[in-house]
């Protein structure tokens, strides 16, 4: 399965790209997430609860993400089981600015077996579309939320 994706933040990049590895950031920014902790720099572990459609299930996840070219490029690797099926896949997020704020995006391809490889096309495609879009929109809500309190408690 292969996803491309792309999101514009209303946020400098260097906002953006300094959130993006936020470990407080991306657990209230992944739609279903149970768990979720940083074992070591860029090594993380989550239990997510999917929903594809009319399939339900929750994953154990290990994600591994690499920084390639600081600020612009950032690699990821996501390997989890669920009771329904496994999920391997590996991404590249491009990060740039854009007219004031920061365009992202994320080319990927992803393997996925068991009874979630049966699904059909359409619906694993339009799910991966609105989990990312709804991850990305709640990023960015979290990290204004951030800078918002940052700004208050220093008045």
């Amino acid at each position: 399965m292969k996803i491309n994706y792309d999101h514009s933040f209303e946020l400098p990049r260097s906002i953006v790209w300094k959130y993006i590895k936020d470990e407080n950031v991306l657990r209230s920014s992944l739609p279903g997430c149970r768990f979720f902790e940083e074992r070591s720099t860029g090594n993380y572990l989550a239990e997510i609860e999917i929903q594809l459609g009319p399939i339900k299930d929750m994953f154990k996840l290990e994600i591994y993400t690499i920084v390639e070219n600081s600020a612009s490029t950032y690699r990821l690797h996501v390997k989890g089981k669920g009771n329904l099926g496994e999920i391997n896949g590996n991404g590249v997020l491009h990060i740039s600015e854009n007219q004031g704020g920061t365009s992202l995006s994320l080319m990927a391809e992803a393997e996925i077996t068991g009874a979630l490889a049966l699904a059909s096309k359409r619906i694993l495609d339009g799910s991966a579309d609105k989990s990312l879009a709804n991850f990305f929109q709640q990023m960015e809500k979290e990290i204004k939320k951030r800078i918002y309190l940052l700004k208050r408690r220093s008045r």
